[in-house]
């Protein structure tokens, strides 16, 4: 068993996320070596993603219960002497905002990691797989050579070297060395089941982690688009923008314990294999592959030998034998049968092929380059993978605490809104102080400029082609009718002078001021009723 290895170390969050209770569904404990294809292991992160479900269900009963508490505290209360406090609400909506966009920034940090993890370990892993293939192609292509090439090459020098038997010798000792080549070549593994998983593998990966991306950024611009929304009704005091925020929030509350039911999952299994992926590579590969093998590629030490050293030893030594014997037979059997050049230079051409093959094949099969693509996947799943779907979880926390707030915070601003379009309705249409009626005459400029069919007042001697109508008659006392004038600059006002005899106060008075104006109009006519008859 050689030494752990020092090039690759987990790291600290992969530790701590290893070290989570594994429990199953009834709570009993479960081995946390990562091993997918266990139950018990699946029922213990399914777990994990159930508490977050639980955490979703407190939630929603602690926002239910401040909801039904804060209708049962305010249903006694006159919404026109109590006004809710704006201002809370305002500065509550804008911390939420500020939260909420704070989540967005970490969670694209967050997602912008992650994705850089998955696409580091797809491009080792087709890396390892453009070199499993070479590795077969390299193979196959000298086995054929020696099988297919050679042989017709040796068969017609067979029949041009009939007549000399030591030629014949050579050439037989020829075959028997691409012999022991194809026998040292058949010996080697053949890597075509792991370079079809591996590209399952790469192509799943990079199916799954696309739509991740994607829909994490889908609920980013969503969870912004709901802080716009929730500014633009507090800002325009639209109901409609109000009750739109309030059920995308509710959904956007979901689908954030929903991300973090997933990626609490993910990133403790991912954890668990990141503190111990030696082991379970050589557990998947048993079976299937050398155990001498695997250690070779995985640990990549100078304490392990080569499995292939010997295979690559022989098939050296017989190629360079071959081409001694083959330029033996240029030297001395071409001047005697100049018919043979031919057929034995092609063999030379093909071992001269074969040595370059050999050192292609002995680079692929070398430990090293195989083992930096691995450790490359380890780096990217196991750092940038695992910390990208942590800053994740951060932000689901952080959209929920927002949007819980948001929610909370609506039904204070709905009120808010209710009582201030109270107020504007118990003002009268007819009041030159109400703003609505501000608003009406500006929509209807007309309306403000027709003159009263009885208002004359200081401007009537530049109106010379109008005449006042005669007086009428009028019991109104003239102190009465002084204080009016002396009411509007000193002139007198003739539109006036009728209703001061009625007692009839102006329509947007409240019942105090028209008790208290006709108490003093009665107060007037007790004392000067007789002092002024009408003339």
């Amino acid at each position: 068993m050689p030494a752990a290895r020092v090039d690759y170390i987990a790291p600290w969050w992969a530790v701590w996320l290893h070290s989570f209770p594994h429990l199953s569904l009834r709570l009993q404990p479960v081995d946390s070596i990562f091993n997918p294809q266990d139950p018990s292991y699946q029922e213990s992160l399914l777990l994990l993603g159930l508490v977050a479900g639980i955490c979703l269900g407190l939630n929603l009963i602690f926002v239910t219960a401040y909801l039904i508490c804060l209708c049962c505290c305010n249903q006694d209360e006159d919404v026109q002497t109590k006004q809710p406090k704006s201002s809370c609400v305002t500065w509550t909506s804008v911390a939420a905002g500020l939260i909420c966009c704070a989540a967005v920034g970490v969670g694209f940090y967050g997602n912008s990691e992650t994705n850089d993890g998955v696409y580091q370990l797809v491009y080792s892993l087709d890396n390892a797989n453009h070199t499993f293939s070479g590795i077969d192609e390299l193979v196959s292509g000298t086995t054929l050579k020696m099988k297919v090439n050679l042989e017709q090459h040796l068969a017609r020098l067979s029949e041009i070297f009939a007549a000399r038997g030591d030629y014949i010798q050579t050439l037989k000792f020829v075959q028997q060395m691409s012999g022991n080549i194809i026998l040292q070549l058949s010996g080697l593994p053949v890597w075509r089941d792991v370079s079809m998983e591996l590209t399952e593998v790469a192509n799943k990966t990079t199916y799954v982690e696309y739509y991740r991306w994607l829909s994490y950024l889908l609920l980013f611009i969503s969870d912004l688009v709901i802080c716009l929304i929730a500014c633009l009704g507090l800002a325009k005091h639209s109901k409609c923008l109000l009750a739109t925020m309030l059920c995308c929030g509710v959904l956007t509350l979901l689908l954030s314990w929903a991300s973090l039911a997933t990626d609490t999952a993910a990133a403790v299994g991912t954890s668990d294999f990141c503190v111990a992926p030696d082991k379970f590579i050589l557990n998947v590969t048993q079976g299937q592959m050398s155990t001498e093998i695997t250690r070779y590629y995985l640990y990549c030490s100078q304490g392990l030998s080569n499995p292939f050293q010997q295979a690559l030893t022989v098939f050296q030594r017989s190629l360079t034998t071959m081409q001694i014997q083959v330029l033996g037979l240029l030297q001395f059997a071409v001047p005697l049968f100049p018919t043979a050049e031919k057929d034995l230079l092609g063999i030379q051409l093909l071992l001269n092929s074969s040595e370059s093959s050999l050192h292609q094949l002995t680079a692929m099969l070398d430990c090293r380059g195989l083992h930096k693509d691995y450790l490359d996947a380890l780096i990217g799943i196991c750092y940038d993978g695992v910390e990208g779907l942590l800053y994740l979880g951060l932000f689901s926390l952080l959209a929920a605490m927002a949007f819980s707030t948001m929610i909370c915070a609506g039904p204070q601003a709905w009120k808010y809104l209710v009582v201030r379009d109270r107020s504007y309705d118990d003002i009268d249409e007819d009041d030159p102080f109400n703003p609505q009626a501000q608003r009406i005459a500006a929509h209807n400029p007309t309306r403000g400029q027709l003159r009263s069919f009885c208002s004359y007042s200081s401007s009537l001697g530049s109106q010379t082609s109008l005449h006042p109508p005669a007086q009428t008659v009028s019991n109104a006392p003239v102190s009465e009718y002084m204080n009016q004038a002396m009411l509007f600059g000193g002139n007198p006002r003739y539109e006036n002078v009728p209703l001061i005899g009625r007692a009839s106060p102006p329509p947007t008075y409240t019942p105090s001021m028209r008790a208290t104006y006709l108490s003093v109009t009665d107060e007037h006519m007790r004392h000067y009723g007789n002092e002024f008859p009408a003339q």
